[in-house]
């Protein structure tokens, strides 16, 4: 019988393995429309830490013992719908489980791109998406500009490193430990600022004298700190995530965020939804870097279903090294 990940309580600071449930799901009959997809690559991000909260968000909270959501990639082992046929290999968003039924309108074919199937969980799915339209469309980074990205060794940041050099900018990356920031480097970051040795407020001012125009930001706090602290004139910040709220919940300090006022500074956040009617120029971008080496790839896996909840925990401590995926 298929099995699926629940949330059996919901977390209060740093969710902890009783938090969660792994269930038996009987396996539901098709109705007409319908797939059945055998899960093989689940994502697991930061934003799910959002949904186990019961607060009013930008997507609803997980239901206590429902099955969990999230990025998922499948074969189509039966189908009630003449547009995806058995043997289709999709992405939708019914993870944390070994089988789901669903909409054939709620997956997506597979690109035809010449990555291994579960890159369209990282660098060209969700997370790279978020990179791309991130720094090029909220930021309205380009050629000639500073770039600094926070969590530069995560799926997003490390993209948006590997983008922006494409596209003719400098970039700082921060990233935890010296093993990450020699990768961070490695993709072509001019600087990496090793985020556990120091003060990064210093260690920025010390990276980037002349400031920055652009901040991808994907962690809050004293990230976001100096980064506000480092502003240019006219900088634009692209506001993806702050991790380093996510489990306490503690305010931004935003202590110079007076800033925004002399260096006229524009701060945006975004939902990579609102970009999706450009998926095509993604793509079109994505696979030429692809096909000239521009973009390299890392992903850290966990092996079996159970133990997603583990890979998820592994977000907040930094156990991961490009993209966290589970196979199943």
């Amino acid at each position: 019988m298929p099995r699926a990940w629940t949330l059996h309580s919901r977390p209060k600071g740093m969710p902890k393995s009783g938090d969660f449930a792994l269930i038996d799901q009987p396996s539901a009959p098709l109705a007409d429309g319908e797939v059945r997809v055998a899960n093989n690559w689940l994502s697991v991000d930061p934003y799910m830490r959002g949904r186990m909260n019961d607060v009013k968000s930008y997507v609803p909270p997980f239901a206590l013992g429902e099955p969990m959501q999230g990025g998922a990639i499948g074969e189509v082992v039966e189908s009630r719908s003449d547009k995806v046929p058995v043997g289709t290999k999709v992405q939708h968003m019914l993870g944390w489980r070994e089988e789901a039924v669903l909409p054939a309108g709620q997956v997506q074919p597979l690109p035809r791109l010449d990555v291994p199937d579960e890159a369209f969980l990282g660098q060209f799915g969700m997370p790279g998406m978020t990179a791309y339209f991130g720094l090029l469309d909220v930021a309205q980074a380009r050629a000639g500009d500073i770039v600094f990205v926070s969590a530069a060794a995560g799926a997003v940041g490390s993209t948006v490193v590997q983008i922006a050099k494409a596209k003719g900018m400098t970039v700082i990356g921060s990233a935890g430990g010296a093993a990450k920031c020699d990768w961070v480097r490695s993709l072509g970051a001019d600087a990496v600022i090793d985020y556990k040795s120091g003060d990064v407020v210093q260690a920025l001012a010390k990276a980037a004298p002349e400031g920055i125009d652009v901040y991808f930001d994907n962690v809050g706090g004293d990230h976001l700190d100096a980064a506000l602290l480092a502003a240019r004139m006219n900088a634009r910040f692209a506001i993806c995530g702050m991790i380093d709220i996510y489990n306490e919940g503690q305010p931004q300090s935003l202590k110079y965020l007076a800033k925004v006022i002399g260096a006229r500074v524009t701060i945006k956040g975004f939902l990579v939804g609102d970009h999706l009617a450009r998926a095509a120029d993604f793509y079109e971008d994505m696979g030429r870097w692809l096909k000239d080496g521009s973009l390299t790839r890392e992903q850290t896996v966990f092996e079996g279903l159970e133990s997603a909840p583990d890979a998820f925990l592994g977000l907040f401590t930094g156990a991961n090294k490009g993209k966290m995926l589970v196979r199943i």
